[in-house]
């Protein structure tokens, strides 16, 4: 019985002890299936250690992380004038200590009251020495002090004793000073810094060439040109010439030469900026056209100047010409709609060239001058016969567009209007007077001062070459060479080869549209030049908004 008893003890042993092996190595399997299962089964179930895990609790650390607050308003300037600084700060918002700080700067600084101080107003630097005057120093010295610019640290207020051979170092200069070391920079919390073009100090912000800040150029377009003379100008191989027209609005200007030659500038007014009147300039600054010129001249002949911009008038480049010119170039910015009315699609009322065997088909050659113009992207498309003021008149285009002015052929339909006199000459009508001045210079479409360069009888009319010296007004595009067309022989209005005159012309096209000149009527306005004519033109400019009134309906002959 007690065998029987042991017996079945063991084998129930056996068994339990067999049934615990299966058991955990059914466990054992299930552990190592399990990962597997319980990933495809609930996907967000990961191992915080594993590469998942790290990229989500990163997922859910963006929503924690460190970021600036809005920048608090700019402090009261450190100067009243002269260029002194203001300061803005930001916090950073600490949402996630383990984030890191905010990138970035937590102050920032603007340069601000950039007015120049009163004449006679002590020198920031100086006064700050001169708070020093006859305090205490070690050993209770007394001194009077004066600026020493020779010190290691621009931003540090070194002062120099007056009467002795020491300086004596203050410390920081106060925010605002200039720091000697940079044109245009300040000192800033002990730092030397050049503001940027929007005003903030350290930024690296610059214009571009369209002067807009932080741009890229692409608000305007660029003309560039090389201009030759080989010695046949208008004023023969000794006198000024005129290089170009550089109209209002331009930026950037930069005109260079490496010759014998002299440059030379006229304003709007037609007054000479440098190198005027047989007077060679001293290379410098000189204020112009609401802007400033850079003059510079070196030993080897170069010469060279340059205009920030943008103009505010008509300038005139020239070259006082006493030698040979191996090529003037000169290039500037325009926005692209002052663009398009002087270098767009060429205006109907260009002969440039004066050639009399010019036509339409055939470019034009010419051995006084050669022009090579690059721009930056294509001029702006349009398909206006000539230009129309932005809010102004709307000009009706004629119904065939007119072809550049031509030499007057024998085909009749190229024939100006008859004279009214026919062949019979009397005195010719003369046109003057304030109110006639006022009149005209409202009505016609070219109002200008020019020197009479030549004349030719045309058949029954009359063709003088003129040089373009100023612009009062104009509706359409101007050379600075031009034909006037007279419809008589009878020489008037009176016009003497080598004066100049103020003239006031329309344009004419003929009835089939394939004439297109400047007219000179009998009537019109022609007074010669003179410095009180030019003074009572001037404030006609804002009477007529220099842009004319709308034009009639009818504007052929």
């Amino acid at each position: 019985m007690q065998m029987s008893l042991s017996t079945l003890t063991e084998s129930m042993s056996r068994s339990f002890t067999r049934r615990l092996s299966q058991l955990v190595a059914l466990i054992f399997l299930t552990l190592l299936v399990s990962p597997a299962c319980l990933s495809s089964q609930h996907p967000s179930w990961v191992s915080p250690w594993g590469p998942q895990g790290r990229a989500a609790r990163a997922r859910r650390q963006l929503h924690f992380r460190n970021e600036w607050a809005s920048w608090s308003g700019w402090s009261v300037c450190s100067r009243t004038c002269g260029g002194g600084a203001s300061v803005r700060t930001r916090t950073c918002i600490t949402r996630n200590p383990v984030g890191g700080p905010c990138a970035g700067d937590p102050r920032q600084y603007k340069i601000c009251n950039t007015k120049e101080c009163p004449v006679g107003t002590m020198d920031f630097r100086e006064m700050q020495c001169t708070a020093f005057n006859d305090r205490p120093l070690v050993a209770g010295n007394r001194y009077k002090w004066t600026t020493f610019h020779g010190g290691p640290n621009p931003c540090e207020l070194s002062c120099l004793a007056l009467g002795h051979n020491f300086y004596y170092n203050f410390g920081r200069v106060l925010d605002g000073t200039s720091c000697q070391k940079e044109t245009g920079a300040i000192c800033v919390n002990g730092r030397c810094l050049k503001p940027g073009c929007d005003l903030i100090l350290g930024s690296e912000q610059q214009e571009d060439a369209c002067m807009v800040c932080g741009g890229h150029n692409t608000t305007c377009l660029q003309h560039r040109s090389v201009y030759q003379d080989n010695g046949h100008g208008a004023a023969g191989p000794f006198g000024y010439n005129e290089v170009t027209m550089i109209p209002a609005g331009a930026t950037h200007i930069r005109v260079t030469d490496n010759s014998n030659n002299y440059l030379a500038l006229q304003d709007g007014r037609s007054q000479f900026v440098i190198n005027g009147d047989w007077k060679i300039s001293v290379p410098g600054e000189y204020s112009v056209a609401g802007t400033k010129l850079l003059y510079r001249r070196s030993s080897d002949n170069r010469e060279s100047f340059e205009v920030p911009g943008p103009t505010q008038e008509d300038l005139h480049v020239m070259v006082l010409s006493t030698d040979k010119n191996s090529g003037i170039e000169y290039e500037y910015w325009l926005p692209p709609d002052r663009y398009a009315l002087y270098h767009g699609r060429r205006s109907q009322l260009r002969e440039p060239h004066h050639s009399a065997s010019f036509t339409p088909w055939r470019p034009p050659t010419t051995t006084t001058t050669t022009t090579t113009t690059t721009t930056t992207r294509a001029p702006l498309a349009t398909t206006r016969p000539y230009w129309v003021p932005a809010g102004g008149w709307p000009a009706q285009p004629p119904r065939q567009q007119p072809q550049p002015r031509l030499e007057r052929d024998e085909n009749r339909r190229n024939l100006l209007p008859r004279p009214s006199r026919g062949g019979h000459c009397g005195r010719c009508r003369k046109v003057r007077g304030r109110g006639e001045r006022k009149r005209q210079y409202c009505q016609k479409d070219f109002v200008f001062r020019a020197k009479v360069l030549g004349k030719v009888y045309r058949g029954e009319e009359t063709r003088y070459d003129v040089q373009i010296i100023h612009t009062y007004r104009n509706r359409f595009r101007l050379e600075h060479r031009e034909f006037l067309w007279v419809p008589n022989v009878c020489d008037c209005p009176e016009l003497d080869e080598g004066r100049q005159y103020v003239l006031m012309a329309r344009r004419h096209i003929n009835h089939e549209h394939t004439l297109n000149r400047i007219l000179l009527e009998e009537d019109s306005y022609v007074q010669p030049y003179r410095p009180r004519e030019d003074a009572q033109l001037r404030p006609l400019e804002e009477l007529c908004s220099n842009r004319g009134d709308r034009p009639s309906p009818r504007r052929n002959g």
